[in-house]
């Protein structure tokens, strides 16, 4: 019986039934009841990378089980599954067990490729970072780095729609770093600089708002992210380290350092575009508009790939639209190869 992730078992049973096994934690565990008082317990799992709700019936063996089931416990999951249209990954029946010390470990530090991918992401961050002339937003965007950089690892860039994983946020602010640095070589009137530091704090009050736990996938609710928000947390957050920043060397130098604060400031305040949208104030920069629909644009990418891993198929390369993409999505066009052509 093989060990497969959430997203692989996922993808295993779409193609229909799969015995296997996988590991993860519980996220949730909740006694429910059918429309017919039939009595169920509904248990949500977590892993790096994706969750799943199983349903235990009480028929089955594991109904009695999960009453002894805690949140935040890891398991292993084993047993024969299927993908329905309703309810993504089921299993009729499915036994567990508690996971030892050594596979918890394993289980926490996410698959080998995703943890090489943030891996290498979070050095593209820093080495973009690194890449900042302006003296002024290398130093805060250091302070931040040097401060919050195990916190930032562990954050997700969201709660359901994109990157909505244990370090979601790093490989969101790296794509988007990569996007920025690509749009300033073509809209020169950019500041490659104000851009680079604006993406690397227009999520970070997230860092309180989506943390996850250091022992686990949960993302608690936090009473200052329910009152204040990301983007009001940020600004704080800017302000905190930017207060402890020694401005004198660069007392001289122009533009002077409270516009560079202000400027900063507007990229996070303005970086959902649209006042309904949560921004307190609409993009009046071209770093600021450019940083808004960079954001949307990775968002909206991901968003497309979560359709194809996980929406049900409606036709031939049709599959059911994921909200909030406008439509369902279709199957990309493949990359013309000359190689292929010729066969």
């Amino acid at each position: 019986m093989d060990l497969l992730t959430i997203t692989q078992l996922r993808r295993a049973a779409s193609q229909g039934r799969v015995e296997a096994k996988t590991h993860a934690q519980i996220d949730s565990i909740t006694q429910k009841e059918t429309s017919q008082q039939k009595p169920f317990w509904e248990v949500v799992l977590a892993d790096a990378e994706a969750k799943m709700t199983l349903r235990a019936w009480s028929d089955s063996p594991n109904y009695k089980q999960c009453a002894e089931l805690e949140r935040g416990g890891f398991l292993e999951i084993s047993g024969e599954f299927t993908h329905s249209a309703n309810f993504g990954v089921e299993s009729k029946r499915w036994t567990c067990r508690a996971l030892n010390d050594e596979e918890r470990e394993a289980l926490l530090g996410g698959p080998p490729e995703l943890r090489d991918r943030q891996a290498r992401d979070f050095e593209f961050i820093t080495h973009a970072v690194a890449s900042i002339g302006e003296p002024r937003l290398r130093a805060i965007s250091d302070a931040f780095l040097e401060q919050f950089s195990e916190r930032f690892r562990r954050t997700a860039a969201a709660r359901g729609n994109h990157h909505a994983r244990r370090g979601g946020l790093v490989e969101h602010v790296a794509q988007m770093m990569r996007s920025a640095d690509a749009l300033a070589n073509v809209y020169t009137m950019l500041n490659r600089d104000l851009l680079i530091a604006g993406v690397l704090f227009h999520d970070c009050g997230k860092l309180w708002e989506n943390a996850i736990a250091e022992t686990g996938f949960n993302m608690p609710f936090v009473e200052a992210g329910e009152l204040l928000g990301h983007i009001t947390i940020g600004i704080e957050v800017v302000n905190t380290l930017w207060r402890k920043l020694d401005l004198t060397p660069w007392a001289t130098l122009q533009p002077a350092s409270e516009d560079v604060r202000l400027h900063l400031l507007h990229l996070l305040a303005a970086h959902h575009g649209e006042l309904q949208f949560g921004s307190p104030i609409v993009p009046k920069t071209p770093e600021a508009q450019a940083l808004h629909y960079i954001d949307n644009l990775d968002a909206k990418m991901e968003m497309f790939a979560l359709a194809y891993a996980k929406s049900a198929p409606l036709a031939p390369r049709i599959f059911e639209r994921m909200w909030p993409l406008p439509g369902n999505a279709i199957t990309p066009l493949a990359r013309f190869s000359p190689e292929e052509s010729n066969e």
